[in-house]
């Protein structure tokens, strides 16, 4: 009933960029807080940045000045441009959403879903 697609993630060269876009597609009644997360090889998965339904903005130490979390709430889609790429940020990145929706029975549905990850490689 709700899907999250993530796209943009590559190969990178350290100093490079990239945007990662993660569109929220289905019956959708509101949609609240919407963040990246990422999970590094051989860690556990860790805030990268999130984003109010107001505009609010947080980020982890490691990406303050780089990274950039903004939405597009008439299409429902949360992106991070990353600035200034490191090997340190290769990882496997995530968007969560904190949704609530209409499930195939028409009840009414409120969680925190996940997208299924797009993968940042950054190495020359």
């Amino acid at each position: 009933q709700v899907q999250l697609v993530e796209s943009g993630g590559g190969l990178v060269r350290p100093g490079g960029s990239l945007t990662l876009s993660c569109e929220v597609s289905g019956r959708i009644v509101s949609i609240y807080e919407m963040g990246w997360y990422r999970q590094g090889p051989g860690k556990q998965r860790e805030l990268v940045a999130i984003i109010t339904s107001g505009g609010n903005t947080n980020y982890a130490d490691s990406v303050k000045g780089r990274f950039t979390i903004s939405r597009d709430n008439a299409k429902n889609t949360v992106y991070l441009q990353m600035n200034s790429l490191r090997p340190e940020d290769t990882a496997d990145y995530y968007c969560n959403v904190d949704i609530v929706y209409y499930n195939a029975v028409d009840e009414y549905v409120a969680e925190k879903r996940w997208g299924q990850g797009t993968q940042v490689t950054v190495s020359s």
